[in-house]
Parts: structure tokens; C-alpha cells; sequence
């Protein structure tokens, strides 16, 4: 027979996929009643038998696919794994923007990628969206296209690991596995004015005020957090609620117990297996803003608080682990789905931040700073909210994090409206001018967030003279994200009380030089530039191969992460920091720019 690692029936209590639950039985040889499928004894060692050929439905709905007599590859946790075959592991990233595929050799050398932008819909004013089955078919595109690439053969994939943007979700027909809606994406400002209300409510000032009263007497975190806690529109709550009350359909599922949720993770894991896996993992959980990292379970309080059904969540399972496997259609083999990870989880775990205190700043679509705070969760005041970095077997680590929403947007942004023809020129182009000539550009697409916090702030550009030339404001745009850095990581080091160990960039905007010193520069800290912007791949690729044995441990993984180029910080002129201060007088004169109320209709 073959053997599983227990920790995939760590509950010891099986179901079906289609929601019907059968206590499991017992340990020391008793057998377990595995739904309507089989039953399977449960030995000593804690090692699950099965029949080859067979899929076992356990643990809230978990399919593990059987393997012939002796062939455990791929089974267990990192921790567990013993060395694999050579071959190579698939990462996938989906970005805000992108899809890209890469695929991984024995010393984290890309052999094969691929990549596809991703179809953002804007059907109203602030609202962002995704087509679910377009994005699973543009997933599979990229998976194939980069094995494709690298010119292995399917079998020779070892392992899948997957990274995703957080808190995009959709919601889905348990039998049919039909979407009610599109996945309503982080961006999404649809629910702003539920966000104002309830921050403002007189009961949830009551709630907040409660638990700090149960903080004061008992001193534990989790009712500090409770306390502090504000909602944004980039949470998952509030949006899903929207949807609760605005999609019937939806809610008539939810009264009938047919309706699944999911964030990209969960929803491409169901896709990829062929509906027969409902899971998702610790970090994405965790970034939803319906998890409570103290329990480290979804939040009973929040549930009860909006109405929300809890059962519509999935099952949490471990970020490195064996969820399934894909089906035959996707790849012309089954291969182990072996990580799901946040993507901002997965760019730490990708640049080793294994160390307390480790920063990690990723500038893509958006400004994702995250500090590992060790084996507790951290609160803070500020708008900074802790997160489930990972979570392999024993090990959770915990990260703080802060995140400003319009980083590429407005370089993005600033190209369309034709102050420069390519990307890679706007270092130089900030560089041909000594300042911005008074020029403050303050970049709140998506609103201003940690730790001003105002999702009705505006963009705006502040000092426009007949002087002002586009180099003027190409400088000015750059030194607004500059400036963001400098706010987000101050505000973590301060409300922390960690100091930072060291600070990583990675994401395409760090490929600009200009930002990067110059950051280093304001923060007087040496900044270190990732070998590779996408990080969150490689993340990916790292926790999937610990899974199945192809990579050992993590000293390994520390050796092929070598830096790539290393910012000192200069010494000069108060100049910048003078225009620092000027700046934040500027983002003040944005807050509460937008009325709620014409941003509901």
C-alpha cells in the first residue's frame, strides 16, 4: 500500500465535495469512514493507507489523488520531504495587470516563461472586475505556454505552485460551479460608502469600545485589534457584502447552501482539479479581512457582525502542502498543486525575508510593504494589519504589513498622457532635472492609504507653473512613490517598535533606478534590488519545491537568492526631505475630496 502524511486528515472528520460531513473515526488501526467512497485504517504512525487508483474526498473536501504502491512523491509537508527526480517546478503569478508563468530548474534558473496582461473590466466608475472563466483560460494558456517554453515535458513537472493577488474575489454555485458575478477585484470602490458608514457607526464604535475594555482587563491582542480595527474598501468584508445585497441570485444560493467563495486562489484551485477541490491557504485567508490571525480561523465576530454566513468560506489548509491534483485536460499529466500562497506573501518567501525584522517592499500595480514579525501576529494603530506570511506544519510566520494602491497605475498613467514614450526612460528624464520646480504629484487613484487612510482622497498635481516642463512631472510622479515609501516605512518601524533588518525591493517599478536610490536615499538605509522583479513566482516556486523534495531546505534556497545591485544611501542636500514635508501638506489638501454619496450612484 501506499502511505499519506497525516496532517492531510489532521481533523480527522471527512466529507464530500458536494458539503455532506461523516465524523472520521479513530486513531491506533481504527478505521475511518471516508464519505461514501471508502474506508481507509489510520495506523500508528499516523501514515493514511489507500487503494492505488482511487481519490480519497477528505477533509472538507480535499481530493488526494492515490498513487501506485510505493510512489509517495510529492506527499507531505516541507518539513517531511525527502529529495525528488530531476525535473522542474511551474510557478504562476497572477498579478493585477499580468499573468506570467515561469519554470524553475534545480538552481532557481528560469527555463521557460510566459506572460499574458490581464483583462480588467471597469463596467462603472470605480469599479474593477475580472472575468473568472476568462482568467482560469488565461492561466492555462500561460501554464502551458511557459512548459511549452522551456522545453521540458509535461511529466517532467514536478510541482505547481501558485501566487495571487489578494482580496479578488468571486462567488460560485456549489453544484454547478457557475459564477454569480465576476471576481470584484482589490481596486474595487464600489463599497466606499459601506466602508464610511460602518467606520463612522455608532455600533461599531460601541463594538470597538467593548473590546477595549476587554483588552484593558485581560490584555490580550486579539481585542486590541479588535479595538483599533477599521474597515477599507481592499478588504474582502465590505465588498462582499455589497454583493450579498445587490446580486439575488447570490443570496438565494446562500439561503439554500449552494453558494462557495473564493478569492483567484481558491477559484483557480476548484478550476484546475475539476471542481473537485475547495481550498484555500493561511496567507490568502489571512488577506481578506474575515480572518482572525489570533484564531487563526475565519472571524466568528466579523461573520455575525455583517450577516455573513460563515460555511460560504473554505476550508484553510497549510501554504506549502499537497492541495490536489490538476486535471489531465490542463497540462497532459496531473501535477501536484503543492503551494498556494498571496502574492505578497510569496515575493518574502521568494526574496528569503526568513529573519525578524526583514522588510520587503514590492512596487508594482501597487505598494505592498511587509516586516516579518516573527511567530505573533502584530498589531498596530496606524493602518498597519498583520497577515499569515506562511504557514508549513508547525511554522506559522507572521508579517505586518502597509500598502499604498497606485504605484504602477501612475506611471502608467502619466505615459498615457504622453510624458514619455517608453517606460525605461523616465529615470533618465527625472534625472535631467535638479527638482520638480515646485511640482507635488499626490497618487490616490484607489484613495490614500497606511497611515492617512482615506479612501475619498483624490489625485492631484499642486505647483503647475508656466516653468513646468513634462521632466517637471515625470520627477514629480516618481518622487510621490518615493515619498510613499518613506511613509509606509516609517510608520511600520514606528509602530512596530522593530527595527528593520534590511530592506528588499522587487516588482517592475523597482527596475527604475531613479526610485530605488532615491529611496534609499530618504530612508538612509541601504536598499537591496532583487535579482528578478517577480519575486512572488519565484516565492511560489520555492514553497512548492520544499513540498515535494525538490529543493531540501531554505539554506539552500538563501544561497541561489543572491542580491542583484545594492543601494547605499547618499549623503546630501535637506532638499529632499524639505520637499518630503512639502508633500505631505499636499496629500492633506486631498482627503475628502470625493463625496460619498455621488460615489454610491
Amino acid at each position: 500500500m501506499m502511505y499519506m502524511a497525516a496532517e492531510a486528515v489532521s481533523s480527522y472528520r471527512a466529507q464530500s465535495w458536494t458539503g455532506g460531513h461523516s465524523d472520521a473515526g479513530y486513531l491506533n488501526g481504527s478505521f475511518i469512514p471516508v464519505s461514501r467512497y471508502s474506508f481507509c485504517p489510520l495506523w500508528k504512525d499516523d501514515r493514511l493507507a489507500i487503494r492505488p487508483r482511487q481519490h480519497l474526498l477528505i477533509d472538507h473536501g480535499t481530493t488526494l489523488e492515490a498513487r501506485p504502491d510505493g510512489d509517495t512523491k510529492g506527499f507531505g509537508h516541507a518539513k517531511d520531504s525527502e529529495p525528488a527526480a530531476a525535473g522542474y517546478v511551474l510557478a504562476v503569478d497572477v498579478g493585477t495587470t499580468t499573468i506570467q508563468g515561469h519554470v524553475y530548474g534545480k538552481q532557481a534558473e528560469i527555463v521557460g516563461s510566459a506572460i499574458e496582461k490581464t483583462a480588467l473590466l471597469y463596467p462603472q466608475p470605480g469599479w474593477v472586475e475580472l472575468e473568472p472563466e476568462a482568467l482560469y483560460e488565461q492561466f492555462v494558456k500561460v501554464a502551458q505556454a511557459a512548459v511549452h517554453d522551456s522545453g521540458a515535458k509535461p511529466s517532467e513537472i514536478v510541482a505547481l505552485g501558485i501566487s495571487t493577488q489578494r482580496a479578488t474575489f468571486c462567488t460560485w454555485h456549489r453544484e454547478t460551479g457557475k459564477p454569480f458575478h465576476n471576481l470584484l477585484g482589490w481596486q474595487d470602490l464600489r463599497a466606499s460608502h459601506l466602508v464610511k458608514d460602518w467606520n463612522r457607526s455608532f455600533s461599531f464604535r460601541c463594538l470597538q469600545g467593548a473590546c477595549k475594555l476587554l483588552h484593558t482587563f485581560s490584555r490580550q491582542q486579539r481585542f486590541q485589534a479588535a479595538s483599533i480595527l477599521r474597515f477599507s474598501t481592499q478588504h474582502v468584508t465590505l465588498r462582499l457584502v455589497w454583493a450579498l445585497r445587490n446580486i439575488p441570485q447570490l443570496g438565494t444560493a446562500v439561503r439554500e447552501g449552494n453558494c462557495c467563495f473564493g478569492c483567484i486562489d481558491t477559484w483557480l484551485l476548484y478550476k484546475l482539479t475539476n471542481g473537485q477541490v475547495y481550498a484555500t491557504d493561511y496567507s490568502n485567508a489571512s488577506s481578506t479581512g474575515v480572518f482572525d490571525p489570533f484564531q487563526m480561523a475565519w472571524s466568528g465576530l466579523l461573520c455575525s457582525l455583517f450577516s455573513i454566513p460563515p460555511e460560504i468560506f473554505p476550508p484553510i489548509r497549510d501554504t506549502g502542502h499537497i492541495f490536489g491534483y490538476t486535471d489531465k485536460a490542463v497540462l497532459g499529466v496531473s501535477v501536484p498543486v503543492a503551494a498556494l500562497i498571496a502574492d505578497q506573501q510569496a515575493a518574502m518567501f521568494g526574496e528569503c525575508c526568513f529573519t525578524h525584522g526583514d522588510v520587503k517592499l514590492t512596487m508594482g500595480t501597487g505598494t505592498f510593504a511587509n516586516m516579518n514579525t516573527g511567530e505573533h501576529p502584530y498589531t498596530a494603530v496606524a493602518g498597519l494589519y498583520p497577515l499569515v506570511g506562511w504557514k508549513i506544519g508547525d511554522e506559522v510566520v507572521f508579517l505586518a504589513e502597509g500598502n499604498a494602491a497606485d504605484t504602477g497605475t501612475s506611471i502608467e498613467w502619466a505615459g498615457h498622457l504622453g510624458l514619455f514614450t517608453d517606460v525605461a526612460e523616465t529615470a533618465d528624464i527625472a534625472n535631467s532635472v535638479p527638482d520638480t520646480d515646485g511640482v507635488y504629484f499626490v497618487p490616490s487613484f484607489s484613495g490614500i492609504q497606511v497611515p492617512v487612510n482615506d479612501p475619498s482622497a483624490c489625485t492631484a498635481m499642486f505647483g503647475l507653473r508656466p516653468s513646468t516642463t513634462p521632466a517637471h512631472i515625470v520627477r514629480a510622479i516618481l518622487e510621490s512613490l518615493i515619498f510613499r515609501n518613506k511613509l509606509l516605512l516609517d510608520t511600520m518601524e514606528r509602530e512596530t517598535g522593530i527595527a528593520i533588518a534590511s530592506i528588499r525591493v522587487d516588482g517592475g517599478v523597482s527596475n527604475n533606478t531613479f526610485v530605488v536610490q532615491q529611496t534609499a536615499d530618504v530612508l538612509g538605509k541601504t536598499v537591496h534590488r532583487a535579482k528578478r522583479t517577480n519575486m512572488s513566482c519565484q516565492g511560489a516556486a520555492f514553497l512548492a519545491g520544499l513540498v515535494v523534495g525538490f529543493w531540501t531546505d531554505r539554506s539552500q534556497l538563501v544561497a541561489m537568492c543572491g542580491r542583484h545591485q545594492q543601494f547605499e544611501p547618499r549623503k546630501g542636500p535637506l532638499s529632499m526631505m524639505d520637499a518630503f514635508h512639502r508633500w505631505e501638506k499636499a496629500v492633506e489638501r486631498t482627503r475628502g475630496w470625493y463625496n460619498p454619496e455621488n460615489m454610491r450612484a
